[in-house]
């Protein structure tokens, strides 16, 4: 399974970078390796079976408790 993950991310670098190197667009490779280093290392602990923490409970707390928006 890790050497399918590994892969797949393998060939979208390979898919998406070149273009972006050709067409000198250097801001959004940054934007694109962040966002992609980010996902790549979430689904690798995920594949490797450690627990990740749901987003929503994250968002729940921001919305309630720091900015008080009720929306029940």
């Amino acid at each position: 399974m890790l050497l399918l993950l590994i892969s797949a991310f393998l060939g979208v670098v390979l898919y998406e970078v070149p273009n972006l190197i050709r067409n000198k667009y250097w801001r959004e490779l940054v934007v694109f390796s962040v966002l992609f280093s980010l996902t790549f290392m979430l689904a690798l602990l995920q594949t490797l079976g450690f627990q990740i923490p749901s987003p929503a409970i994250g968002v729940d707390y921001l919305v309630e408790d720091i900015l008080h928006i009720n929306y029940r």
